[in-house]
């Protein structure tokens, strides 16, 4: 039986280096877990890790810092828009307080009849909390957050789409979407694969904005990784997808960490699909307490790391 187990992780296109640390780290209070590079062309570009205490499938926000490359994006519809965070129920007052404590303009939304926060990473891109009853993730608390309001991970993905049909047709059909599909005005809510959390598709109509750009580019989301279990699972899915006439897919790609393929879905949004395998995870190069300590590289860039590193932006974590 093949399937989908959840989400895995978001990676975004953001600006500079430093602002996105004190973003997701000073601001967020998420673990930093990981320093390596872009994987992908030739250009050395940080990738970044962010999480919450234990790293948890479907807890990690990554990053790719371009404004050094000189590199932008434009938002706009037919492409992933909001990155979307678990957070305690009982927890919106803390963190409105504290997003306003940190410089962050902060919007009281309510979807699906439920409050939840708007804000904006420092490079535009959209974020909201959303409270959860019962999410079991560990938050991280090493950043001054207390433990009963820290992000428990990701809570899912919000796409703008020309024609959401196509997006849902694709997700009942093709992609393990689960339970009754939701809708308040131009939005949907579904969820995808066997998880009780951080799964949601969220989906917006948009035809008012043009097509957002797809390429890398400071400001705009890249793409939404779920958690495929197996790399015997993962190859079955992505036949179903290339049997469904979805032939806009990849082939396997090792990122050290994880092993991955990705999809352009009906809706713009690219989907990544993961296996954390028998050698990867985010403690197959540092120990779990090191985490986030040491600049990695994989092995085809490790004769290359002093002049990467002299090309990269200094952080201080």
């Amino acid at each position: 039986m093949t399937y989908v187990e959840g989400s895995h992780h978001v990676t975004l296109s953001v600006g500079h280096a430093q602002e996105d640390v004190d973003f997701h780290v000073k601001t967020l209070g998420m673990r930093f877990i990981k320093r390596t590079v872009l994987f992908d062309g030739s250009t050395p570009i940080y990738h970044l890790y962010y999480s919450n205490a234990n790293g948890d499938p479907s807890s990690v926000v990554t990053t790719f810092p371009w404004a050094q490359a000189g590199l932008f994006g434009k938002r706009g519809t037919n492409q992933a828009r909001e990155v979307l965070l678990s957070v305690p129920t009982g927890s919106l007052e803390y963190w409105y307080k504290r997003l306003i404590q940190h410089n962050v303009e902060v919007d009281n939304l309510d979807v699906f009849d439920r409050r939840r926060l708007a804000f904006r990473h420092p490079c535009g891109i959209e974020y909201q909390l959303v409270e959860n009853d019962n999410d079991e993730r560990e938050g991280w608390t090493g950043n001054g957050v207390p433990r009963e309001y820290a992000i428990h991970g990701l809570h899912g993905v919000g796409i703008h789409v020309t024609t959401p049909e196509r997006m849902i047709d694709f997700a009942n059909d093709t992609f393990f979407s689960q339970g009754q599909l939701s809708e308040e005005g131009d939005r949907a809510s579904f969820q995808v694969g066997n998880a009780k959390y951080g799964n949601h598709i969220e989906l917006t109509a948009n035809v008012s904005e043009d097509q957002g750009t797809w390429h890398y580019g400071a400001g705009t989301y890249h793409h939404f990784a779920w958690n495929l279990d197996t790399l015997a699972n993962q190859d079955q899915v992505k036949f179903g997808i290339e049997g469904a006439g979805y032939t806009d897919i990849s082939e396997l790609k090792d990122r050290k960490y994880f092993k991955s393929v990705y999809v352009r879905t009906p809706g713009g949004c690219l989907f990544e699909l993961a296996v954390t395998h028998a050698d990867g995870g985010w403690d197959c190069d540092e120990s779990p307490h090191e985490l986030g300590s040491k600049f990695q590289l994989p092995a085809q860039f490790e004769d290359q790391r002093t002049q990467i590193f002299e090309q990269l932006e200094h952080i201080d974590i």
